[in-house]
């Protein structure tokens, strides 16, 4: 997983010139040193570390952009489960009033390539990427 700094200091200004390169390059040199201490690659998956060490246009920008991700081969995991930077969106403090928030983002993970997801409220989750991935196949092969 990706975080910049440490649980004490991660959000006190977090700075990136290119957050999904950098998140990417990161993920890769762990990974890579992850196979080279002997872990195969099938048990390794990538997690850009949503809100963590991450401003709201942050994590916006490696949701936007997690296929870049996904194109690496390594399985994506993505947490955006009730999450700080959804309350900021909505303007919603109570971290359980944002499940609609956190299906809508893990829809367009999964679209995006996720291959797993961590969540609280599992069914509504799991409608969204239902539907989200019925639109994205009825549309396959398109231009």
């Amino acid at each position: 997983m990706h975080m910049q700094g440490t649980p004490r200091t991660m959000q006190a200004d977090p700075h990136y010139e290119d957050v999904v390169r950098e998140v990417r390059d990161f993920l890769l040199s762990r990974a890579a040193a992850a196979e080279g201490a002997g872990v195969p690659r099938a048990r390794i998956c990538i997690d850009p570390g949503i809100g963590f060490g991450k401003t709201l246009e942050h994590n916006l920008q490696l949701l936007a952009h997690l296929d870049l991700l996904a194109e690496t081969g390594y399985p994506v995991l993505v947490g955006t489960s009730r999450k700080s930077f959804l309350g900021r969106i909505l303007d919603e403090p109570d971290p359980q009033e944002r499940d609609v928030a956190t299906a809508a983002t893990v829809a367009v993970a999964a679209v995006r390539g996720a291959a797993v997801v961590r969540v609280h409220n599992v069914a509504m989750t799991r409608q969204a990427v239902l539907v989200a991935d019925a639109v994205v196949r009825s549309g396959a092969g398109r231009p």
